[in-house]
């Protein structure tokens, strides 16, 4: 059994270039498409962030010893929170620009190698 999926893997290359010139259109389109659902997904998570933090302040202020304990936890792991998603969303960023990957869909020129 292993012989043969081991032949699969190998022959997998060959079966997906046999058309040719191989088409990505289909993976650039749902690449598109996964960068536009994190866009919006992005802020709708951060005010989620941001609304588990300020709900733990509320419980703090409004509660009594118990509930400044729970207030206390959720206001900690709102900003835990934050502080993740904004410092992926920042790296993320950096990342890209160094690069050369822009929002607006630049292009990157790849290196070549000058031959004499």
């Amino acid at each position: 059994m292993k012989k043969v999926i081991l032949a699969a893997l190998t022959f997998a290359p060959a079966l997906a270039l046999a058309q040719g010139t191989p088409n990505l259109s289909n993976l650039e389109t749902l690449l598109k498409s996964i960068g536009r659902l994190i866009d919006i997904a992005l802020p709708i998570v951060v005010a989620i962030g941001l609304l588990v933090f300020f709900w733990g302040i509320v419980k703090f202020i409004f509660a009594g010893e118990e509930g400044k304990k729970e207030g206390r936890n959720l206001m900690i792991w709102g900003i835990v929170g934050l502080f993740v998603m904004v410092s992926v969303w920042g790296l993320v960023r950096f990342l890209g620009n160094a690069v050369g990957v822009t929002e607006q869909g630049g292009t990157v020129t790849p290196p070549t190698v000058q031959l004499k």
